[in-house]
């Protein structure tokens, strides 16, 4: 199963995300999301830069509202506190709550190309729906 792909959507990207179960889904969305805004041009350094965050936890209304709330963590850790996405875990995840876990490395411009820079998660044409082999969202994001 692919994990995610990319759509047409005037002005915005959009991004289906596919998951065999939940916790699937959302770790792919993860995935897709630094995968979409960042290369990585230059092996790690042995110095380091890396770290484990601890576990976050995240609330929704709803899996949509869950989803998108989710996203936005990933978002502010970038655009906010300097870090970039290697590997992340989903620990628990139901309808309104996701428990993670990531690692990370210190953002550094020598190392990682930014592709397409993300400014928002958006609500529009948002949907997460169980389907025949697991899961799938579709989510546009302001760029």
């Amino acid at each position: 199963m692919k994990k995610y792909e990319l759509f047409d959507h005037t002005a915005d990207l959009g991004m289906e995300i596919y998951g065999r179960t939940k916790r699937d889904l959302f770790a792919n969305a993860a995935f897709a999301l630094f995968d979409v805004m960042i290369q990585d041009v230059r092996p790690p350094t042995k110095r380091g830069g890396k770290e484990r965050l601890k576990i976050r936890t995240v609330q929704g209304a709803d899996v949509e509202d869950l989803l998108v709330n989710f996203l936005r963590e990933l978002l502010y850790g970038f655009n906010g506190l300097g870090w970039v996405l290697n590997r992340g875990s989903i620990l628990a995840c139901t309808n309104k709550k996701a428990v993670a876990q990531y690692d990370v490395e210190t953002y550094h411009p020598k190392r990682h190309l930014i592709k397409t820079e993300i400014k928002a998660v958006t609500y529009h044409g948002l949907s997460v729906q169980k389907i025949k082999s697991g899961w799938k969202a579709r989510v546009i994001f302001d760029v």
